[in-house]
């Protein structure tokens, strides 16, 4: 593996890590389709807001949302159709595997 392949294996496993925590990934979901602010993501996640605040800080720092501000308010959405698509897929997948009656088993 080349040094180019390294880096980019390795950027990409600290965004499946970043996705890997229930809260994060919960956020992301929310805010997949529309853009939402804050208190309203806290709000649909049953989180407090400063832990939703310290979870977009870390997603947005790893490129996975973006911020877009109106007026006064700051609303979070998906950085791009990128992530939307692993996430969907990932979502299908699921759906794959429940409907065709794939037993999950727990780690």
């Amino acid at each position: 593996m080349n040094p180019l392949e390294r880096a980019q294996v390795e950027d990409l496993a600290e965004m499946f890590r970043l996705m890997g925590d229930g809260n994060r990934l919960r956020i992301l979901l929310l805010v997949l389709d529309q853009p939402r602010a804050v208190g309203d993501i806290a709000a649909a996640a049953g989180l407090s807001q400063s832990l939703v605040s310290h979870n977009l800080g870390r997603l947005r720092a790893g490129r996975l949302v973006r911020a877009e501000r109106q007026g006064k308010q700051v609303y979070y959405v998906a950085a791009d159709d990128h992530v939307r698509s692993v996430l969907r897929d990932m979502l299908d997948h699921i759906g794959e595997a429940e409907t065709a009656g794939v037993v999950q088993e727990s780690p």
